[in-house]
C-alpha cells in the first residue's frame, strides 16, 4: 500500500487538527503538505486571539508537535489562485482539504459604515496582532471615547485592548507598532453596544470576569437594562453567571475614581455612523433603542421601538461577526459564507474536502475545530481506503518542493518558519514577552536567508 499525499490549504487550528488526524492513519498511510499564503502558520491563534490571553495561545504547542511528525511539511507564501491552482494541486495530491477560515467581516449595511475612524474588528485585531495585511491600518486613537458594536467575545477583546494599562500590554506579544499607538491613545471610555439584552449576549463568563482584574478600569451597566433577578434560576448556568456579573456591576455603580470605563449598552442597534459630510471622520453612532419580542418558535428577537440616541465618539469598531471568502476554483455559498459540503466532502467535487469556519461558519472555540476536522478526515480516509487512488501517479515529495520553489520566489518551508519563530521568541526574552512579532515580508525573508 503506497503512502497517499494530502494537501491542506490553510494553517490555522482546523488545518493542524486535520493534519494530525491524517498522520495518525496507517491504513492507508498519509503524508501531509500544508500551505498558507502567509509566512507564518497557526491562523487565528497567532493573529486573532487577544495578546493578553497567553493560555489560549499555548495551544500552538500542539501544532508544533504535529509539525514535527514524519510526513508533515509546511509551505508558506503560497497563494491559491495566484501561485498555484486547484487543478495543479489535484495533479500532485490524492486529496485537498481547505482550512482557510473566515477572512473578512460581516457588514452592518448602514450609512457611514466606511467613514474614516470606522473599522471592522477583523482589521483591528489583525493590526494589533501583527498580521501583515493590516500593519498599515493606522487607526486614529486620539478620541476619548470609542464605540464597539457587538456583544460577543471579539467585541470584548477589542474593547479591553483599548483600555489595558500600558504595563499589561508590554508584557504581551502585541505588535510593537500597536503597543506604541495604544500607549499614546486618548481612549479612556469604550461603549459596547448589543442589539439584544444581557441574557442574549454571547460573552463568556471568563472574559467578563477579567474586567474586574484590570487596574483602573470600571465596568458600567445601566440597572434599568437588567432583567429581574427572579428569572435567573430558569437560565442556563453559563448565562446565569454572565447576568449575575453584569447585575453586580449595575448595582455597584461606576467607580468615579477609575481612569478608564467600559460601558455596556444593551438593546441598541446602530442605524448610522455619523460625521461631517458624506466622507468626514466618525463623530458618533446613531442607535435604535430596541425591545425584545418572542417569535412563534419562542426565540427572542430585537424590535426597533422607533426611539433613537446618539453616542458621540471618534472611533467605531464593528464586531458583529466574521465571514468566509470564496477561493478561486472552489464552490462557495455566498449566503452562508461557507463551502457547501456533506460531512466535509465538498458537494459536486471529487477529492476535495473542507474543515473549520469555512466549513461550518464562524462558531465555536478553538477546540471545536478538532471534532470538526476529525469528521472530515474520517470521510477522506474512507474514500482513500476504497483503493480507487492506489494506482494513481503522484509526484515524489522532492519533486513537489522543486515545483513550488519555481513558482514562489519567497517560499517558506518549515525550517524557515522555525527560524522566524526562534528569532521572535529570542527578541521577546529581554522584555519578558512571549515573542516580538516580525510583521513585514522583507524582514521575514531576511531572517530565513541568513
Amino acid at each position: 500500500m503506497r503512502t497517499h499525499a494530502v494537501a491542506i490549504v490553510g494553517s490555522g487550528p482546523s488545518g493542524f487538527y486535520a493534519a494530525g488526524a491524517l498522520l495518525d492513519s496507517t491504513d492507508p498511510p498519509v503524508r501531509v503538505d500544508m500551505f498558507d499564503r502567509l509566512a507564518t502558520p497557526w491562523g487565528l491563534v497567532r493573529a486573532g486571539v487577544a495578546p493578553d490571553h497567553p493560555k489560549i495561545k499555548s495551544v500552538s504547542g500542539q501544532y508544533e508537535q504535529i509539525a514535527a511528525r514524519p510526513g508533515f511539511r509546511f509551505f508558506g507564501h503560497v497563494c491559491l489562485g495566484e501561485d498555484v491552482s486547484v487543478e495543479e494541486l489535484l495533479e500532485r495530491y490524492d486529496a485537498i482539504i481547505y482550512a482557510v477560515g473566515s477572512q473578512t467581516e460581516r457588514r452592518l449595511g448602514i450609512p457611514g459604515e466606511d467613514r474614516p475612524g470606522s473599522h471592522a474588528s477583523v482589521d483591528f485585531v489583525g493590526w494589533y496582532n501583527g498580521h501583515p495585511d493590516y500593519v498599515g491600518l493606522d487607526p486614529d486613537l486620539a478620541a476619548e471615547r470609542a464605540v464597539v458594536i457587538g456583544a460577543g467575545n471579539v467585541a470584548l477583546d477589542v474593547a479591553r485592548m483599548l483600555l489595558l494599562p500600558d504595563d499589561d500590554l508590554r508584557a504581551t506579544d502585541t505588535a510593537d507598532h500597536a503597543i506604541e499607538a495604544f500607549a499614546a491613545s486618548g481612549v479612556h471610555e469604550v461603549v459596547v453596544c448589543g442589539r439584544r439584552g444581557p441574557v442574549e449576549a454571547a460573552f463568556t463568563t471568563t472574559e467578563l470576569r477579567e474586567l474586574d482584574h484590570i487596574d483602573g478600569l470600571t465596568p458600567v451597566v445601566d440597572p434599568a437594562q437588567m432583567p429581574d433577578a427572579a428569572g435567573d434560576e430558569n437560565l442556563p448556568k453559563a448565562i446565569r453567571r454572565n447576568v449575575e456579573l453584569l447585575r453586580g456591576w449595575a448595582e455597584a455603580g461606576p467607580d468615579e475614581s477609575a481612569q478608564r470605563r467600559m460601558e455596556f449598552r444593551f438593546l441598541r442597534s446602530p442605524v448610522a455612523i455619523v460625521g461631517d459630510g458624506e466622507d468626514g471622520p466618525v463623530r458618533g453612532v446613531e442607535l435604535a433603542i430596541n425591545r425584545l419580542e418572542a417569535d412563534d418558535d419562542g426565540r427572542v428577537r430585537p424590535v426597533d421601538t422607533g426611539e433613537r440616541e446618539t453616542v458621540e465618539c471618534g472611533l467605531v469598531l464593528r464586531a458583529v461577526g466574521y465571514r468566509g471568502v470564496a477561493l478561486p476554483g472552489v464552490p462557495f455559498d455566498d449566503g452562508s459564507g461557507t463551502i457547501p459540503h456533506t460531512e466535509g466532502r465538498i458537494e459536486g467535487r471529487d477529492r476535495e474536502y473542507v474543515v473549520g469556519w469555512i466549513k461550518r461558519g464562524p462558531s465555536g472555540i478553538i477546540g471545536t475545530n478538532r471534532k470538526d476536522a476529525n469528521e472530515t478526515v474520517r470521510g477522506l480516509l474512507a474514500d482513500l481506503a476504497t483503493g480507487a487512488r492506489e494506482d494513481a501517479t503522484i509526484p515524489e515529495a522532492g519533486d513537489v518542493e522543486e515545483w513550488l520553489s519555481g513558482r514562489c520566489a519567497d517560499l517558506v518551508d518549515l525550517d524557515g518558519w522555525e527560524a522566524i519563530d526562534a528569532h521572535e521568541r529570542t527578541a521577546g526574552e529581554g522584555g519578558g514577552r512571549p515573542r516580538v512579532k516580525v510583521v513585514h515580508r522583507e524582514h521575514l525573508m531576511g531572517l530565513i536567508r541568513k
